[in-house]
């Protein structure tokens, strides 16, 4: 961070935000330190949603844009379900700018990082064809002066302290000897929660057109991954001068943005453990050696970080209701934890809710299983649903067994078939019970966000990169 502020300081912040007109900081309340920072040109508004897309690139540069304007950034998204490379190439506004006939380089692996805990050196290797295709669409001349970061999710973080350190340390290395992009050591890093959470909502409402807009003119955001699921929305002052204080070490509630000449209060908080992967490892704990959160007939093992689970289906099958009731176990909806007004589960303030909320984007893993489950297109990147649907599939999926289940949801892997009934309860359930929506109210399920005449993966990355792109 300091050598990142250096690099800042290289030029007075006045022409900076002359030249960018307009900043984005993120401020933690109420210690009031900066966490990071954004530079944004204003872009002209986003294609509206699910329309014909323009046939040029929003700023105006296009695919024909001068080389030397372009800048790259290279973001490893290493999640606890896989890796992810983002390659983004930006003009001299910070717009996005087309890589060959797509708008960012986007690949992905499986498994994470998080799977090589006990071989860090094979943890770094698995990068490797990554960032070999990463390079190769980065133009030569432009490598040494193209960023490249590593950012590590639950996944990494659910492996505690000295173990991720293995893993990130082996990243450093093959880096270092491997790649000719600009590198630093802090660049590769275990993202805290919150970061990744403002990230997210940053990387949607900026490929939304939203930023700069009223709080109540943006978009919330819940982006359920393997080890964690984050929401992030904007708040009222008011409500954000309720935040409750937090104890030493833990992320603040409430972070303070300036977007493009608009102060925001972005409510934003991290559910370590309550990823889908996670969810399921606290969902048997939660349940009787027998779980009825599992399709019948399947008698087998569940393996998350370092932990074996039995998973074995009830001798009665699935059922809706009583897998629910784990689901609602695990998630530990509980008022008695509750110290605050308003919480959502375990305890964790809710934000207060508000303007900010009342469009939600979800993202992640509920793309996922909706699209598998059949009730979404798998082919279109946006679809209106509401968390009922979740519900609805979860009946549709509880009453099959593992073999039936194989036909009849052909998309599903082999090794995420037994948990579907599992995965879509738990999905309502903490849409419902954990964030109190209404069952019926609509949400926007996101995988891409349209920008111009491409469409843009709704991820952390891209808030990451915009940050990384304006430092250079």
């Amino acid at each position: 961070m300091k050598q990142r502020a250096a690099a800042l300081r290289q030029e007075p912040l006045a022409d900076k935000i002359h030249r960018y007109r307009g900043a984005i900081l993120v401020v933690s309340i109420p210690l009031l330190l900066v966490s990071f920072v954004f530079f944004l040109m204003p872009r002209s508004p986003a294609t509206p949603l699910l329309s014909a897309g323009r046939k040029t690139v929003p700023g105006g540069g296009g695919a024909a844009a001068d080389a030397g304007s372009k800048s790259y950034a290279v973001i490893f998204d290493a999640g606890s379900s896989g890796s992810r490379v983002h390659v983004y190439c930006f003009d001299e506004k910070l717009d996005l700018l087309h890589i060959g006939e797509e708008i960012e380089l986007f690949i992905q692996i499986k498994p994470g990082l998080s799977a090589f805990a006990k071989d860090p050196q094979e943890a770094a290797n698995s990068l490797i064809p990554l960032l070999d295709k990463a390079e190769s669409v980065v133009p030569a001349d432009l490598r040494e002066k193209t960023p490249v970061r590593v950012g590590a999710t639950a996944g990494l973080r659910a492996l505690g302290a000295e173990t991720s350190e293995k893993i990130l340390q082996a990243v450093r290395d093959l880096l270092k000897g491997k790649s000719s992009l600009k590198f630093q050591d802090d660049w590769v890093s275990v993202l805290d929660g919150a970061q990744e959470g403002a990230f997210q909502w940053v990387t949607i409402n900026y490929l939304l057109g939203n930023l700069g807009k009223t709080y109540s003119d943006t978009v919330g955001v819940v982006d359920l991954g393997g080890g964690s699921v984050q929401m992030a929305y904007a708040i009222s002052e008011e409500d954000a001068a309720k935040a409750p204080k937090v104890t030493d070490g833990e992320d603040t509630y409430v972070k303070q943005l300036f977007l493009k000449g608009t102060k925001y209060y972005l409510y934003v908080h991290s559910y370590l453990h309550y990823g889908l992967l996670a969810g399921r490892a606290e969902i048997l704990k939660a349940g009787d050696d027998y779980s009825t959160c599992i399709l019948n007939g399947y008698r087998g093992k569940y393996k998350y970080g370092d932990e074996v689970y039995k998973a074995l289906a009830a001798h009665s099958g699935a059922s809706l209701s009583k897998c629910r009731s784990d689901a609602i176990k695990a998630l530990k909806v509980d008022g008695r934890v509750c110290t605050h007004m308003k919480c959502t589960f375990g305890g964790v303030w809710n934000g207060g809710g508000g303007a900010g909320q009342k469009n939600l984007f979800v993202a992640s893993f509920f793309f996922d299983r909706a699209a598998e489950a059949g009730f979404i297109d798998p082919k279109v990147p946006v679809a209106k649903v509401r968390p009922s649907d979740f519900e609805e599939a979860a009946k549709r999926a509880c009453k099959l067994n593992v073999d039936d289940a194989k036909t009849t949801y052909s998309h599903v892997s082999v090794e995420n078939l037994p948990f579907l009934c599992m995965d879509l309860v738990y999905q309502y359930t903490l849409l419902v019970d954990g964030f109190a929506l209404d069952p019926h109210q609509e949400i926007t399920l996101v995988k891409q966000v349209p920008y111009g005449d491409a469409f843009v993966e709704a991820a952390w990355p891209l808030g990451s990169a915009i940050e990384a792109a304006s430092a250079v």
